[in-house]
């Protein structure tokens, strides 16, 4: 198996003979403990991608877990969101033996089909960080994720009947809604990290709008500013809306109608000069939205001034 190879995972009962697992209990879905998952070569494909959704609260490993564009140890409880056809790796450290505990919860999507999680699974947006943010848990937080889980695997373990796949949705529902409770803290706890991104993304916005180049690179995107800051957009947001309460979106904006006013209140130029000038390809774009934020249009907004 070349180290180069991106090698991909169809069903979780691949998963379970890839790693030495006895043929899972369900075909669509399946909790296992971490301490059962002992085999990783070194012949290990550098990339992996499931075609199901993987949950994983890891710690204590003798492996490096490449989670996008960062690396991650297993020292303290780390939980990873992946949905389908996203991709990851495992380096083994010692001699090609892996051990470490925690859980991880694999779902096929077909187990949603015909269930409310089938849609809204997307709306959780911490799948969307998957290749750049992981959730680091403290102690108790662990409890309960690891409690959740094993009471799903409890579940389909019994008797299936016409109640079990309600109540494991529930429960999913239930492990989701509280990863997003702690994600939030993630983002109110680790200040440093959070304010020091905020701190690059006024200087990248500074830079961007006193380029004298803007008619040519035209107005930045949410995705470009995300990927300078080597975040997610979704992440970004969600981090901004927290410390500030304004999306990404929003603080563009607000960075350009900064510039605007500043252009219409100390310089001549034509309204329309101005929206070329900070990267509008339409003037009219650009009295819009200067409308929207300001209640005033431009030349309005300048007459105040006389």
């Amino acid at each position: 198996m070349s180290k180069s190879q991106v090698y991909k995972i169809k069903t979780i009962s691949e998963f379970h003979e890839l790693r030495g697992l006895p043929k899972p209990e369900h075909p669509l879905i399946s909790v296992i403990n971490m301490e059962s998952v002992s085999r990783i070569h070194r012949s290990e494909p550098e990339s992996l991608i499931f075609d199901f959704y993987s949950i994983a609260l890891k710690r204590n490993c003798n492996a490096k877990f490449k989670y996008g564009q960062q690396q991650y140890d297993f020292d303290e409880g780390t939980m990873f969101f992946m949905a389908p056809n996203q991709i990851f790796g495992i380096e083994s450290r010692k001699n090609g033996v892996h051990k470490s505990s925690g859980w991880m919860l694999l779902i096929h999507p077909d187990f949603l089909w015909h269930t409310s999680l089938s849609k809204t699974i997307k709306q959780y947006e911490y799948f969307g960080y998957s290749v750049h943010e992981a959730l680091f848990l403290s102690e108790k937080e662990e409890v309960i994720i690891s409690g959740i889980l094993q009471s799903i695997q409890q579940e389909y373990l019994t008797n299936i009947d016409q109640f079990s796949q309600d109540i494991i949705i529930s429960q999913i529902e239930v492990l989701l809604n509280y990863a997003d409770r702690f994600y939030h803290r993630q983002f109110l706890t680790r200040k440093i990290t959070n304010h020091k991104i905020l701190g690059q993304l006024e200087e990248i916005l500074n830079n961007h709008f006193n380029n004298d180049d803007l008619m040519e690179s035209g107005l930045p995107t949410v995705q470009s500013i995300a990927e300078t800051l080597n975040v997610s957009p979704n992440y970004l947001s969600g981090l901004l809306k927290v410390l500030t309460g304004q999306s990404t979106q929003q603080h563009i904006h607000n960075k350009l109608i900064e510039k605007a006013k500043e252009k219409l209140s100390t310089t001549d130029m034509s309204v329309s000069e101005i929206a070329y000038e900070l990267g509008f390809e339409h003037p009219q774009s650009f009295s819009k939205l200067f409308k929207t934020k300001t209640n005033f249009s431009p030349l309005e907004f300048r007459h105040s001034f006389n």
